[in-house]
């Protein structure tokens, strides 16, 4: 005689009522299981700070600030509107957009940003239509020359994480120290130019995925330890000194810190070493808000070299979060959705006088260089 099964306090409700039941039963359970702390995924891994502490709101900055790092997040002039007013919001005076473009790329997105010249200049790209071919150093300096009569402040950015910027036409990959380049970084220094250049990635991003990983939860993502036919970290680092050292009257910035944020002390012998080189904060703030105090000591000695920018979009909470790292003694915070801050990060506080450099001084001192044709 077969048993019919049957649910407490499901007695005469219907076979697909009692099924929907089950499936949700079934997910309840399954997600209570994905809350266990033996399934719990990194990825997934949000702390809620409970420390009693002080949460500092920074809505403008100290000083009005000049993003020095932002890329084409507005593409039509309705959308350049509304980023100045967030601007605005912020308390951002200025802000460099970093094309990468060329052509009649560039010349569009010009005339996208022409409404607002003075609270946005773009900066161009390298000509690359000729890579490989015996002139392409001449063409692309005769773009450049062309791209700056037509408004263009500076150039980048120049990405390089160990595959090259490009490669040639015979497939050959071109570092920014390759002798073909040599040409290019001439005239930006002629023209008072400077070249905004991406070397390597964070330092985890190369090393082994496993449990000593400091930065496994990015590092994942943006792994290179998978990618055997690159130029690894240390051979970056060479790369860029070099190019740099190659041409003293070129100014080169090199952001994100150069990477180098987990190693303040040997940026800091490159600072000294070459008067050409600069570097931007861009996207590294969660970095420096992990080490705060010697983040801090970094950046009281060499805020004359040290420009504020983002490289994260162009919403308020942007600025925000930036603000209150540099500003505030604020301790033990996270920003973890959206910016990939995977640490506990506490504030700088920094002083006003290296807020005030860092903020726009520095880079308005770079800006200024630039004639207008």
């Amino acid at each position: 005689m077969a048993v019919k099964k049957s649910m407490p306090g499901c007695a005469g409700y219907s076979r697909a009522t009692r099924a929907a039941v089950l499936a949700t039963l079934a997910l309840a359970a399954g997600a209570a299981a994905q809350k266990s702390p033996e399934t719990l995924l990194l990825k997934d891994y949000r702390p809620v700070p409970i420390h009693k502490i002080p949460v500092t709101e920074v809505p403008k900055a100290k000083y009005p600030a000049v993003d020095m790092h932002t890329h084409v997040y507005a593409k039509t002039p309705e959308e350049v509107a509304e980023w100045v007013k967030t601007m605005d919001a912020a308390g951002t005076e200025k802000t460099i957009v970093l094309t990468g473009a060329t052509g009649e790329r560039f010349d569009a997105l010009q005339r996208i940003y022409a409404k607002f010249p003075d609270r946005f200049d773009l900066w161009c790209g390298i000509d690359r239509s000729r890579a490989g071919q015996p002139d392409f150093a001449e063409t692309a300096v005769r773009e450049l020359e062309r791209c700056f009569r037509a408004g263009a402040r500076g150039v980048g950015e120049i990405s390089d994480k160990g595959s090259g910027i490009f490669r040639g036409a015979d497939g050959a990959r071109i570092h920014p120290d390759d002798p073909r380049l040599d040409p290019i970084w001439r005239k930006c220094g002629e023209l008072n130019l400077p070249v905004n250049i991406h070397v390597a990635d964070p330092i985890w991003a190369y090393g082994p995925m496993d449990e000593t990983n400091d930065g496994l939860m990015n590092a994942f993502k943006w792994r290179l330890d998978d990618k055997p036919d690159i130029v690894k970290f240390e051979g970056m680092m060479e790369i860029l000194e070099r190019t740099v050292k190659r041409h003293p009257g070129t100014i080169f910035i090199a952001c994100h810190l150069a990477n180098l944020d987990f190693d303040l002390t040997r940026l800091g012998r490159l600072l000294d070493t070459y008067p050409n080189l600069y570097v931007d904060v861009s996207a590294r703030f969660g970095e420096l808000a992990s080490t705060p105090r010697a983040s801090a000591k970094f950046l009281i000695q060499y805020a004359g070299r040290v420009m504020y920018g983002t490289d994260q979009g162009r919403m308020e909470r942007v600025y925000r979060r930036s603000f209150r790292i540099l500003e505030t003694l604020d301790e033990h915070f996270y920003y973890i959705d959206g910016f990939n801050y995977h640490w506990n990060l506490s504030g700088l506080g920094l002083p006003d006088p290296v807020l005030k450099q860092i903020y726009r001084d520095t880079a308005l001192r770079l800006i200024a260089r630039t004639p207008r044709p």
